[in-house]
């Protein structure tokens, strides 16, 4: 089994698109669409497996301190695989590499991050307030059951 996480192009956008669909349209993940994703692709992280694109995440730095851990996705048919895990950890070791202080998370997945390192803090307590124009365009405001979970670099 051949694994690679590599740094997308624009062609990779639709697979893209069409892997975190399920995600999107329950609303676990925000939709981005193809021109906010082409304007932050070198935001992002893809792993494939065998060749086939397996998952992606994106690392979007929101201030000189602060970034966030957005849209992690992992096909079901590559779960179990610590392929997530591993998408987390690029994104740590890029925030080391451009020198931020924190790493954001806004996720349903509690027990993942803290395997990872992350720690939860209220959402109140989330620094850099420009995080929550995203949210006004989720399926699910303002009733967010998502937990903020920081990792300290």
């Amino acid at each position: 089994m051949e694994i690679k996480f590599f740094k997308p192009t624009v062609s990779h956008i639709k697979d893209m698109q069409t892997l975190v669909k399920p995600e999107v349209d329950s609303g676990k993940i925000l939709l981005r669409t193809e021109d906010e994703m082409a304007n932050t692709i070198r935001s992002y992280i893809v792993v494939s497996v065998d060749g086939k694109m397996a998952g992606f995440t994106a690392l979007h730095i929101h201030s000189s301190r602060l970034a966030e851990v957005r849209s992690l996705i992992i096909s079901k048919e590559f779960r179990g695989l610590k392929l997530g895990k591993k998408l987390v950890e690029a994104c740590i070791e890029e925030g080391r590499k451009y020198e931020l202080s924190q790493i954001l998370s806004l996720t349903y997945e509690q027990g993942f991050f803290e395997s990872i390192g992350f720690r939860k803090i209220e959402k109140e307590d989330i620094p850099e307030h420009k995080i929550w124009a995203d949210c006004i365009r989720c399926k699910l405001f303002p009733i967010c059951e998502e937990i903020a979970m920081v990792y300290d670099l």
